[in-house]
């Protein structure tokens, strides 16, 4: 962080600026202020010499388009886009996004400061990377975004700072005819061979940033810079000073062949399978790292605005850097490892190259000792453009896919220009003084400097070897630069009007463990007891912001569940009014208008979910008797004990609800007779009485109070009460399975490993059949319809049958290794949910698939939990990693939306699956104790 210069802009719309953050090859940052709120933002301005060139303009949008469907969680969420109403009259319009300020080091000044990180950092790192490139990869998009200037290493874990080529590009130039040339830091063993990209590439580039990471040096370093390009392709990395645990998995990143690289989720799973923040919390930075961070954040609150001169012109036009002196290559951005450049985007024009030697006798720059360049490949023919299309199931539109090299030719290694040192390190003997600037404002608030400790110096981040080569007349990475490819890019995309100004950022606790994530925490807010909603710090509450793409809404209120009473056991809406909560202490209800608890009753200590009894009273199950609550504050109205309604089953023991219907519930109950010893044949001694649990299936009125009528049942696993599931309720009767879990060894055994649908009788509760569906398992979820259809999982298929008949009617194919889980009824259509975490819906009628998404969650486990809101406009699926917003109409993405629970260092680690409750026009998110309520469709 330097301060401005004379040349920098001053005013980027509604922010001014403060302070130079970082220099890239295509753009500039500035730490700047929000005059309205006083937020610190993070500004990335285009250069002036690039913003004028259609070509680059388009990129750069598009890349900042990227970052708002990215936003939240590892990635800071943009505050403005930098959009005028009008272009300035004097020049093209000023070119800039602003995102939220976050005090971080980039990764190369991090290995510089402390050297390489330790076995936990990197975990955390590469888990923190890969939740991000597992979003990306899921829409069918290549990110090409990862170099050591593009992310940062912040208090709570890793951000990504750019999205596409031009973010991480070593440097960019205008040429003529509107085109744009790109040079990247990395190359991959596909590039070298002409082939296109793909997700595997982000995966070797997160590999080499990984070995870079963790030993200060990239895996390629030995041997001669001519050769690195056959390196790359065919050798072997150098991981001898990776740590052991971390070298097989960043050896398979490395992999020659993109398919034996893994995914970024399973990456993600690897490095840290409670997620990025999970194993960030409580601190992951070493100690100088955490101070220069602290140190950082103070000198950045501490800057104030310089003053601005009359003749200032407000349209940001950065500095150019200065121009170098005869026969000495110029400083590049500290990140900039330059092989040759890969097409930005197709159809391409003929490949343009250029290398011109220094004047004779010229000394070469020399640049760090890992820091040689490589050529990337020239296409061979034009490459295609890239369709964006849907696909005829809706494929995934939320990230577009921006970058096609297409197919290339293999091409030898050519000298290309060398590197300069990072700009920060000190120029090496001989080199000729950089000119000096004009005057500049007054410079930046100064720490107190630690004096240097004697270590190791780790050079720049740079990717492969670097040599004395010869660099052209204009210097590294100029006109006289190694080989370049340019090519034009497609016409650009229709603007998005802005919807709104304001704007305000949900306040954050920590990131979240999977990239793209709005994160909350159970301390964000404490609600207890009737208690307004307060922030736990002292911050100035941020200004209203829109909603951007993949974040969720701001939620309406948080309720934190009090620490001094035990864990919610049960959580029920009651008529889109109340949040009734069950725990082992207490029943209480939350007001869902406000988020505010109202009362509180020891008598409904672990009941079983609250129901609607009619509509003045709340209905609760507990472990002795029925409870029916006044909704205002929580008193018993009635009272009705098991012993009393069912006194001719002594001891009965009622298990949990099976499901319910208006104003009548099914439930399953159990209790203990004594049957007699027969009476012994003469001669023989009396045997002993036997103790025999009897079990039935209940339908109650909660309304009038009164039993309607009870069947005998098997009993099932000891203590013998059954557990029983209700799948679809219809006129006539009601179909009910049996959870696998409380089935005996014999009923296991006669099963046959095969599932049991029963239906009962829905007047006299008699047992009509019972049967079977295929190779539809125990274990298998099932759902149904009142019009007669049974859907079931069978193997990693989803069938759907006559439930009267058993008679296939249709099947949906799932994915390999996956199943499905409970499917969800809405009308015409069946949503889906897999273990592969896979969303869907299917028409009921013939099958058809009408869309099919991702949750982008990293790694399987239990397939989501699908809740419809209350206009059945958006579909919520919540697992043990995240919650996910969908339009149920065509599965577009909404947002995503993660609870990282206590936010102390100290706190407990929750582990608890997240659950969504819909109210009217509100979801209520919940994970343990604490509580979001999300407006939606």
């Amino acid at each position: 962080m330097e301060a401005l210069r004379q040349d920098d802009p001053r005013r980027f719309g509604r922010f001014t600026a403060l302070a130079r953050f970082h220099e890239g090859a295509s753009a500039v940052q500035y730490v700047a202020r929000d005059t309205v709120s006083g937020e610190v933002a993070l500004i990335t301005a285009a250069r002036s010499e690039l913003a004028a060139v259609p070509a680059y303009r388009r990129r750069f949008q598009a890349e900042a388009r990227t970052a708002e469907r990215l936003a939240g969680g590892w990635v800071a969420p943009p505050l403005d886009t930098g959009e005028e109403p009008e272009t300035p009259a004097d020049g093209p319009e000023s070119l800039w996004t602003a995102a939220g300020y976050v005090p971080a080091l980039p990764l190369a000044e991090a290995i510089g400061i402390a050297g390489p990180l330790d076995e936990r950092a990197l975990r955390i790192l590469g888990a923190g990377i890969a939740e991000i490139l597992s979003r990306v990869h899921a829409a069918g998009a290549v990110l090409q975004g990862l170099a050591p200037g593009t992310v940062l290493l912040a208090s709570d874990g890793p951000r990504l700072t750019a999205f596409g080529p031009l973010g991480a590009a070593a440097s960019a130039e205008a040429r003529p005819g509107g085109q744009l040339s790109v040079r990247l830091g990395y190359l991959t063993p596909e590039q070298i061979e002409g082939k296109e990209v793909s997700a595997a590439s982000d995966l070797f580039v997160l590999g080499l940033l990984l070995a870079y990471a963790a030993t200060g040096t990239t895996p390629f370093t030995e041997g001669p810079a001519e050769e690195a390009a056959r390196r790359i392709a065919g050798d072997e990395p150098e991981l001898d000073a990776v740590p052991q645990a971390l070298r097989e998995l960043i050896t398979n990143c490395l992999a020659k062949d993109p398919a034996a690289r893994p995914t970024a989720g399973t990456v993600a799973a690897e490095l840290a399978l409670e997620g990025a923040a999970g194993l960030a919390r409580g601190g992951w930075l070493p100690e100088r790292l955490a101070a220069a961070v602290a140190d950082q954040e103070a000198r950045v609150l501490a800057l104030e605005a310089p003053e601005e001169t009359p003749e200032k012109a407000p349209a940001p036009v950065p500095a150019e850097a200065p121009e170098p002196e005869e026969g000495t290559a110029a400083p590049e951005p500290e990140d900039a490892r330059p092989v040759d450049a890969v097409p930005l985007d197709a159809p391409a024009s003929p490949v343009e190259t250029s290398v011109a030697p220094a004047p004779a006798g010229s000394p070469a720059t020399a640049g760090p000792e890992d820091a040689r360049p490589v050529d990337a490949p020239a296409p061979k023919e034009p490459a295609a453009p890239v369709a964006a299309g849907d696909g005829d199931i809706g494929e995934d539109r939320g990230t577009t896919r921006f970058l096609n090299t297409g197919p290339r030719p293999p091409q030898s290694d050519r000298p290309t220009t060398q590197l300069s040192l990072p700009h920060e390190l000190i120029a090496p003997p001989g080199a000729a003084p950089a000119p000096v600037a004009q005057p500049i404002p007054p410079a930046l608030p100064v720490a107190p400097v630690a004096p240097q400790q004697p270590g190791p110096t780790y050079g720049g981040p740079a990717p492969y070897p670097a040599a004395a080569l010869p660099a052209g007349p204009a210097g590294s990475g100029g006109a006289g630069g190694g080989p370049m490819v340019s090519l034009p890019l497609p016409p650009a995309p229709a603007p998005v009007p802005d919807p709104a100004a304001s704007r305000r950022t949900l306040l954050t606790i920590a990131a979240a463990a999977v990239g793209g994530l709005i994160v909350g925490g159970g301390s964000v807010a404490a609600l207890g007891s009737g208690d307004t909603a307060v922030a736990t710090d002292d911050k100035p509450a941020p200004k209203p912001r829109r909603t951007l793409p993949g974040q969720p809404p701001e939620p309406r209120w948080i309720y934190t569940h009090p620490a001094s009473e035990s864990s919610p056991l049960t959580t029920a809406v009651w008529r889109d009014k109340l949040l009734v909560v069950t725990s082992e202490s207490q029943a209480s209800a939350v007001d869902l208008r406000t988020g505010k608890r109202l009362w509180q009753r020891a008598d409904g200590a672990k009941g079983q979910a609250a129901l609607a009894a009619g509509a003045d009273l709340v209905f609760v199950a507990s472990p002795s008797e029925f409870l029916w609550l006044s909704p205002k504050n929580g008193k018993v109205v009635h009272r009705v004990r098991y012993t009393d309604a069912f006194g001719d089953l002594p001891g009965l023991a009622v298990g949990p609800l099976a499901g319910n219907s208006g104003p009548v519930i099914w439930f399953t109950g159990s209790h203990t007779v004594t049957v007699k010893a027969p009476k012994p044949k003469k001669g023989k001694k009396k045997g002993k009485d036997k103790e025999v649990a009897q079990a039935h299936f209940f339908a109650y009125d909660i309304v009038q109070r009164k039993e309607l009528w009870r069947t005998p049942v098997p009993t099932g696993r000891a203590p013998g009460t059954p557990a029983y599931r209700v799948v679809v309720d219809r006129s006539a009767d009601v179909l009910v399975r049996q959870d696998a879990a409380g089935l005996t060894a014999a009923e296991v055994k006669a099963a046959k490993g095969k599932g049991s649908i029963r239906s009962f009788d829905q007047k006299t509760g008699k047992l009509l059949w019972t049967k079977q569906y295929a190779a539809a398992s125990p274990e298998a979820a099932t759902g149904g319809d009142e019009d007669g259809t049974l859907y079931a999982a069978v193997g990693k298929d989803l069938q759907a049958f006559e439930a009267d008949t058993t008679k296939p009617l249709w099947r949906v194919e799932g994915s390999d290794g996956s199943v499905f889980g409970t499917p969800l009824v809405a009308g015409p259509l069946i949503h889906t949910t897999e273990r592969s975490q896979l969303v869907g819906a299917v028409e009921r009628e013939g099958g058809r698939l009408v869309w099919r998404r991702s949750t982008e969650v990293p790694g399987t486990g239990n397939a989501p939990s699908l809740t419809l809101s209350g206009s059945e406009k958006t579909l919520i699926a919540a697992d043990a990693v995240q919650v996910t917003a969908f339009s149920a109409a065509d599965g577009e993405r909404l947002w995503k939306f993660q609870d990282i629970g206590s936010a102390g260092p100290k706190g407990a680690t929750v582990s608890a699956s997240y659950r969504a409750l819909a109210a009217g026009e509100t979801v209520v998110v919940q994970r343990d104790r604490a509580f979001y309520a999300f407006p939606v469709a």
